[in-house]
């Protein structure tokens, strides 16, 4: 028997975990970065809203009252306003917000580089009114922010304010008067930009350490899954020894006619098939129900495959339920190892099978006689699981009953199910 890489059942287990989390385009794209997306989310939201709210402010005041140039400022607005827009819609939406909020950051710095140039024929500017452009210098900081990584955020952050305040003396023409505002204007813009800029930092660390904690949750959890379903699987591994591969060994030990040494032979297929089948599940197959009459014609085929010609008398009532399937695989097998037991140990005298169902209360049960000399049910060996492991235990374990009444006329196994039981 093989077992998977403990790395392949790691990466699936963890691949199940993620899969519970609820997805959207960002975690879908990165599930490790779960938090981290969802941060850059609500930035570019929180952006979007605030350059709305700005850049409507700098359009009112490009319409009222320009301070370029009548021939530069068609254009200028143009420049500014289409990417900035662009921008808006892309934070807001959630699509392309890095790519156009970098458009717009290099745009704005360009057209404030050309601002002197562009005011030099237009109104003379007064100090206690700023330009429509001063409206947007934080809209270029926290574009940075959304676009760039910390190094240009910290260059935009100290750039654009300087270039603002250099191109507005350059526009006042080095009038005194401006140094005092302009200097006010300009330590406004960097004192927002690096708060700003801070808490673009600080949140996306947060974010980041939590992705790590979670991955190193689900990886731990996943180890232990790992190891969970390494000792599972050594159980049931241990299990299936014990009731196929041994209970075959001890028919063969003590086979002394040729029908019990070919019944032997058949437990030791069985057994080795289901050893070769241990990587699947042991009750596989639907757990779809099925109609009870199909529980006679499964331990009739499956007692062919060990040599003994069944004739499985039926008695069902009208309206017998149906039988869940992981329930009438238990029942067969159970029912095959009472008759391979009739067989071994009372050379099948007497042998029948019944399959009895009643519609109220609604179940099923299955009896296999015989009529040999019987046994003493309280003095089984320890060693011998064929009852314990493959009739009792089977059917416990889902929800049914099973009793053994054997004297010297003979051996009845019953074996019983009702719908009403929990499997």
């Amino acid at each position: 028997m093989t077992h998977p890489p403990m790395a392949d059942l790691r990466r699936s287990v963890l691949d199940e975990a993620w899969g519970r989390i609820p997805t959207s385009r960002e975690s879908q794209a990165d599930q490790g970065s779960f938090t981290q997306a969802r941060i850059e989310r609500v930035m570019t939201l929180i952006v979007g809203f605030g350059s709305l709210v700005l850049g409507a402010q700098a359009f009112a005041a490009a319409a009222g009252s320009p301070d370029e140039a009548a021939q530069w400022h068609v254009p200028l607005v143009v420049a500014i306003f289409v990417p900035l827009v662009a921008m808006i819609v892309a934070c807001i939406v959630g699509r392309f917000a890095r790519i156009f909020s970098g458009i717009f950051a290099v745009v704005f710095v360009l057209t404030l580089s050309v601002w002197p140039v562009a005011t030099a024929g237009g109104p003379a500017p007064t100090p206690t009114e700023d330009p429509w452009i001063f409206f947007l210098v934080n809209v270029a900081t926290v574009a940075s922010i959304v676009a760039f990584p910390i190094g240009l955020q910290i260059a935009w952050i100290v750039v654009t304010p300087l270039l603002y305040g250099v191109v507005r003396l350059l526009q006042a023409g080095g009038d005194g008067d401006f140094v005092v505002t302009v200097a006010l204007d300009v330590s406004f813009a960097f004192i927002l930009g690096s708060v700003l800029i801070t808490l673009g930092w600080m949140y996306r660390s947060i974010a980041t350490n939590v992705d790590r904690a979670r991955a190193a949750a689900v990886s731990s959890y996943a180890s232990a899954a790992a190891t969970a379903a390494t000792e599972n699987e050594r159980v049931a591994v241990a299990a299936l020894m014990h009731d196929s591969v041994l209970g075959a060994l001890l028919a063969a030990e003590r086979a002394t006619t040729p029908r019990e040494r070919t019944l032997a032979v058949s437990m030791a297929r069985e057994a080795l098939t289901r050893l070769a089948n241990a990587e699947k599940d042991a009750l596989e197959g639907s757990d779809e129900p099925v109609p009870a009459v199909r529980l006679a014609d499964d331990i009739e085929a499956a007692a062919g495959e060990l040599g003994v010609q069944l004739h499985v008398v039926r008695q069902l009532e009208e309206g017998t339920p149906r039988v869940p399937g992981r329930v009438a695989r238990a029942l067969v097998l159970a029912a095959l190892q009472a008759v391979a037991n009739a067989v071994q140990h009372a050379d099948a005298q007497g042998l029948t099978v019944q399959v009895t169902g009643s519609a109220s209360p609604g179940g099923v049960a299955v009896r296999v006689r015989d009529t040999g000399s019987g046994f003493d049910v309280a003095a089984i060996a320890p060693d011998r699981l064929g009852i314990r492991g493959s009739i009792h235990a089977r059917l416990a374990a889902v929800g049914g009953r099973s009793d053994i009444d054997s004297h010297a006329g003979g051996t009845t196994v019953t074996l019983e199910w009702e719908s009403g039981d929990r499997w």
